[in-house]
């Protein structure tokens, strides 16, 4: 590689040279790599042609499951969160023991390993949200449900400062990665104050299409909120608030 000297710095590629900024420092460099082609049709490459197409399996399933739930994981996500998920899903392929490498699937591999799987992994339900609950899943009536039990807000919350009320809520989805298809379903509980007062019982319930083949996913979420003036805002535009997978029913 070369410095570039004189006034007027590039940046971008001409012919072979790519012109680049390391720095403070405009560098200059020969293109280099593996033909494309070469990687595409050579037998030496066939293991790179594998885990690239089931990396890429994995970043389509990814990017349902994310869309599946947008109306929650929006308020309740970090920015790497597309990165962890497509790392989860490749996971779940490498389970795959029908399917020869890659071709392997979600379907044919385990589902159920993204259970616990946090969309906000710097506020994580694990260690926000610590109300006893029963979570479950009922493939022939397509029912998802979540049940707390009586609690005291204040004694099982870990809430950021400046909190005053929260909302617990659930998403419940059937989700095709074979055909790119989801149905979901979602339901939250009312603004609740965050207090020492003992709550009732809690339910929440999530209805998808019944007698279903494809996995099914429960995630439950709380999120955060402040009172000004008697009025509600999420507590610093969101950024507290929490989301995971609790329950897989991984299809049949």
């Amino acid at each position: 590689m070369a410095q570039q000297k004189g006034i007027i710095k590039l940046k971008g590629t001409i012919g072979d040279i790519t012109f680049y900024k390391s720095g403070d420092t405009y560098m200059a460099r020969e293109k280099g790599g593996i033909d494309a082609k070469r990687i595409a049709t050579d037998p030496n490459f066939q293991r790179t042609r594998e885990n690239g197409a089931e990396f890429g399996t994995a970043g389509k399933a990814g990017k349902l499951l994310r869309t599946a739930f947008r109306a929650l994981a929006v308020n309740a996500k970090d920015r790497y969160l597309a990165a962890r998920l497509t790392r989860d899903f490749i996971k779940v392929l490498q389970l795959d023991m029908t399917n020869p490498r890659g071709k392997r699937n979600v379907i044919d591999g385990e589902a159920e390993l993204l259970r616990g799987f946090e969309f906000n992994e710097q506020d994580k339900l694990s260690t926000t949200l610590f109300a006893p609950a029963t979570y479950t899943i009922n493939r022939v009536t397509g029912v998802l449900e979540t049940v707390f039990a009586a609690y005291v807000p204040a004694n099982v919350i870990s809430a950021p400062g400046g909190t005053t009320h929260y909302k617990i809520v659930s998403a419940g989805a059937v989700i095709d990665f074979e055909n790119a298809s989801y149905t979901v379903d979602t339901a939250e509980s009312n603004i609740l104050p965050l207090n020492n007062v003992a709550t009732a019982a809690l339910t929440l319930t999530n209805n998808v299409t019944a007698a279903s083949v494809p996995p099914l996913f429960l995630a439950v979420g709380i999120e955060f909120y402040q009172e000004v003036n008697g009025n509600q805002y999420p507590l610093k535009n969101g950024a507290y608030n929490a989301l995971c997978i609790v329950k897989v029913d991984g299809g049949v």
